[in-house]
């Protein structure tokens, strides 16, 4: 059984949350709680395998409960509204997380990566320090990030990052040390992690580190440093040979 907690402070999601759990038969719901205090007292007490907590609580945030706690919770499940600094946050550590009203599906989907996850992936809690990083970070572009799939997250520096392709809903990472690595999510989500002008959106397939441009070829082409050519598609040129000139 996967003793799971609740944290939450309005009353309807947390009766949703419980409902939508009622068909999941390996699911125990040990307790609950909806504030700072309290959230910090039950996962003290109750040490659950599993978290599905709000990331804004009626005295304070999430982050303000794992704060209080040693050892961290390794497995959480963050749910929250449509606040794009939190969601930003909570990519850049590949936590898993639902927007509110929650979907049953989206639910079960997520249950099912715990679970797959739980027995084979010992980097919760370095995802986790990342996306506490992330939410107190000045900086608009993260030193690492990790690209998740279903068994396995691997935790990589932005830096060596030489660009991404996107094939429909899949990722392709081409790395400085030449590997690739393939993620199961489309390129318009990296985008928004990986901001102009650190990246540069040459194409609608491809993403690509600006450190590593060396320069452009006959304005169809960027030209990295390794001498791979990125194409460029023809209504971006203008604005990706401006961008390259200020930057000179």
């Amino acid at each position: 059984m996967i003793k799971t907690v609740i944290i939450e402070d309005e009353p309807a999601v947390r009766e949703e949350i419980i409902y939508l759990l009622r068909d999941e038969k390996d699911i125990e719901l040990v307790g609950w709680a909806d504030s700072v205090s309290s959230a910090a007292d039950i996962i003290t007490e109750k040490k659950p395998d599993l978290l599905l907590m709000d990331i804004q609580l009626v005295d304070g945030t999430a982050f303000d409960v794992l704060k209080k706690l040693d050892p961290v919770p390794e497995n959480i499940v963050f749910i929250t509204a449509y606040n794009q600094f939190a969601i930003k946050a909570i990519k850049y550590g590949a936590l898993d997380y639902l927007l509110k009203p929650i979907d049953q599906d989206e639910l079960t989907e997520t249950l099912n990566r715990y679970r797959s996850r739980r027995d084979k992936n010992p980097q919760w809690t370095q995802q986790l320090n990342l996306a506490q990083e992330s939410l107190s970070a000045t900086n608009l572009l993260p030193e690492h990030i990790t690209l998740s799939s279903l068994n396995n997250v691997r935790v990589v520096a932005v830096a060596d990052i030489l660009y991404c392709k996107g094939d429909g809903p899949y990722t392709f990472f081409f790395l400085s040390n030449g590997k690739k690595e393939l993620v199961s999510k489309p390129l318009k989500y990296y985008e928004d992690l990986l901001p102009a002008p650190y990246f540069l959106r040459s194409h609608q397939s491809y993403l690509v580190n600006k450190n590593y441009v060396s320069g452009i070829n006959r304005s169809e082409f960027l030209v990295l440093k390794n001498q791979e050519e990125i194409p460029v598609s023809s209504r971006r040129r203008n604005y990706i040979i401006n961008l390259l000139s200020a930057q000179k």
